[in-house]
């Protein structure tokens, strides 16, 4: 199963992603599900770095990725964070409802 969390902040914002595990939709390298779960969290990764220009904390290997983002952004900064991580949610959710069985989404609020 693929397991995915999301932390936001008080202020609704998500400051940190965490994809981990595998589908087993099918063996590897031709497993759908953990295609379509990749390049959409690696899009948004790219997208923060070159779109927006933000340099977030992030580790990837095998069957995980993890985000961070940085505590000093611009306005501007968090603006386009918080489109293309909730952007990258509503991918995500959508493959979900595809394979509820093979994908979980938690959403978490720090204060």
């Amino acid at each position: 199963m693929i397991r995915i969390v999301f932390q936001s902040g008080p202020e609704g914002r998500i400051q940190e992603f965490m994809v981990k595990g595998h589908a087993g939709y099918d063996e590897a390298g031709k497993d759908i599900v953990c295609a379509a779960v990749s390049a959409v969290a690696q899009t948004a990764v790219i997208g923060l770095m070159t779109a927006a220009g933000i340099h977030p904390e992030h580790r990837q290997q095998n069957g995980l990725l993890h985000c961070i983002l940085p505590d000093e952004m611009s306005d501007e900064q968090i603006r386009a964070a918080d489109i293309i991580l909730k952007t990258m949610l509503a991918g995500l959710r959508s493959i979900r409802d595809g394979y509820p069985d093979l994908i979980s989404i938690e959403e978490r609020t720090v204060e």
